[in-house]
């Protein structure tokens, strides 16, 4: 007498399961596309690394006063989307460089690399050689990734002589014209140059001041922003 009640109630669990399997699908579908249109769109905006030292990460000055964050400034400004990480530390050499770089390479994925290291290499009296190997090896990794290098050419103090600075400023060209990269060599123009240079600097006379940093960042923007048109998709 209860059997068509049964198979009914039977009937009823096996459509609800069915429609349950079915939503739970469409539900994962639509998860599954929502997060490849996410990542498709993180592809999209340029990934720009800054690996370098005091002069990149805020030594002596208000966080978030630095040319790097200026520079992130200026790219909102003008609309262009740029995801910039800062992975300069105070104090780091090329051979440091040489050692973080891979695991942010791996890890950002940049489209764009730029190098502002070989600073405190001089003030270690570090071998030039030794220098212009790593600053090689740094440009090479990136470009390896699939990276496009923006090359920093780091300045030293009058008291190191003209020599030597002419020899700092051949390594980096050497390094620039040996792998394609894009060389910076005004980094500091404005600033060191400047008939009151002392204006432009710390205590230390080593590090910029804030007045510094929005020239420091108006140095390197138009190279910049010309290689992030490169790095842009294709339509």
């Amino acid at each position: 007498m209860h059997t068509p009640l049964l198979q009914h109630r039977h009937f009823n669990r096996l459509v609800l399961s069915v429609l349950a399997a079915g939503f739970l699908s469409h539900f994962a579908s639509c998860k599954a596309l929502a997060q490849a249109s996410t990542a498709s769109a993180n592809k999209a905006v340029p990934t720009v690394l800054v690996l370098g030292d005091s002069l990149s990460a805020e030594y002596g000055l208000t966080r978030g006063t630095g040319w790097v964050q200026a520079m992130r400034t200026q790219a909102d400004k003008e609309g262009l989307k740029l995801n910039l990480i800062n992975a300069s530390i105070s104090g780091d050499t090329t051979s440091g460089g040489v050692t973080r770089l891979p695991a942010l390479l791996k890890l950002h994925e940049p489209k764009i690399v730029i190098i502002e290291l070989g600073g405190n290499d001089a003030l270690r009296g570090l071998s030039l050689s030794l220098t212009q190997q790593n600053l090689l090896s740094l440009v090479q990794a990136s470009q390896h990734k699939g990276s496009q290098a923006l090359l920093i050419a780091m300045q030293v103090p009058p008291n190191y002589g003209a020599s030597y600075r002419q020899r700092m400023g051949a390594v980096y060209l050497q390094v620039s014209q040996q792998t394609g990269a894009t060389l910076n060599d005004t980094f500091l123009k404005g600033i060191a140059d400047d008939a009151d240079p002392l204006k432009w600097f710390q205590a230390d006379r080593i590090h910029p001041n804030e007045g510094a940093q929005s020239t420091m960042m108006k140095n390197v923007w138009p190279q910049l922003k010309k290689m992030l048109g490169r790095a842009a998709p294709a339509p």
